[in-house]
């Protein structure tokens, strides 16, 4: 399928490691030009070496630290200033923080909300006007499926992740106008830095293979994903062959969350 991004512009927050690197390879191997941005200069510089080794695209790696007010802006704008103009957003960057209610204190669901919500706010905000100029555009905003179905002991990050849903429900009705597509997608166990400190806690005498096909996850797939699964999707959503798709999430969970 050809998906025609090719010379597309594209900006990928929390592209350094996991989903986000995976995206941003994908994106350069299907011809778009492509910004990651991330907090640690030294995973950027590698990330963007990796690319460029398995594409052949030059990567425009910006450190920045999402949650801070004004960084939006000096992506956006170093990455116009660098390529012409933006096409794609994925607002990916996020941590998990997981905590009983009554161990969360305002400093903790602030720096949460920050991250996670008001990041991909100030980031949409910053690209749209460079879409509009464009004649459209996608943004893909990276969400969890404890958004839809919050566990115990699941917060902040569980109310931050049903508010991206919400936003990115919001943002489809008022910028489809404009030929601006918002999507989300919901991760489940899909393989990262996290999760392969998970294994190393619990089962450290298994194979990674061995952990990722434990039957405790509860997994109907019967495995852990791996990012570029991930990335497969949100390269889907934010192509021309989803021309179609807007204000919708996608569970990329290998079928273990309760809800669509």
């Amino acid at each position: 399928m050809e998906l025609g991004l090719k010379g597309k512009i594209a900006v990928i927050t929390g592209g350094s490691k996991g989903i986000g690197f995976a995206t941003a390879l994908l994106l350069a191997s299907e011809g778009a030009e492509v910004a990651i941005v991330a907090r640690d200069e030294e995973a950027l510089r590698r990330a963007a070496e990796q690319i460029n080794v398995q594409t052949g695209k030059e990567v425009l790696a910006i450190s920045a630290d999402v949650s801070k007010t004004g960084e939006a802006a000096r992506v956006i704008e170093e990455t116009v200033d660098r390529f012409g103009g933006v096409h794609i957003l994925v607002n990916n960057a996020g941590t998990s923080a997981a905590k009983p209610f009554e161990h969360v204190d305002e400093d903790a669901w602030s720096a949460d909300l920050d991250l996670k919500l008001l990041g991909a706010v100030q980031f949409s905000q910053a690209a749209l006007p460079h879409m509009r100029q464009a004649g459209g555009g996608a943004i893909v905003n990276v969400t969890a499926i404890g958004g839809k179905t919050p566990g115990a002991s699941s917060l902040p990050t569980s109310v931050s992740r049903a508010a991206g849903l919400a936003l990115t429900k919001a943002m489809s009705k008022d910028l489809a106008g404009a030929g601006v597509r918002v999507n989300a997608v919901c991760i489940g166990l899909i393989r990262s830095a996290q999760i392969e400190r998970m294994w190393q806690a619990q089962s450290p005498e298994l194979s990674w293979e061995a952990f990722a096909a434990d039957p405790r996850h509860g997994i109907p797939l019967g495995r852990i994903g791996d990012a570029r699964e991930a990335a497969n999707v949100i390269g889907f959503l934010v192509s021309e062959a989803a021309s179609f798709v807007t204000g919708t999430s996608v569970n990329i969970d290998g079928g273990i969350s309760a809800v669509l």
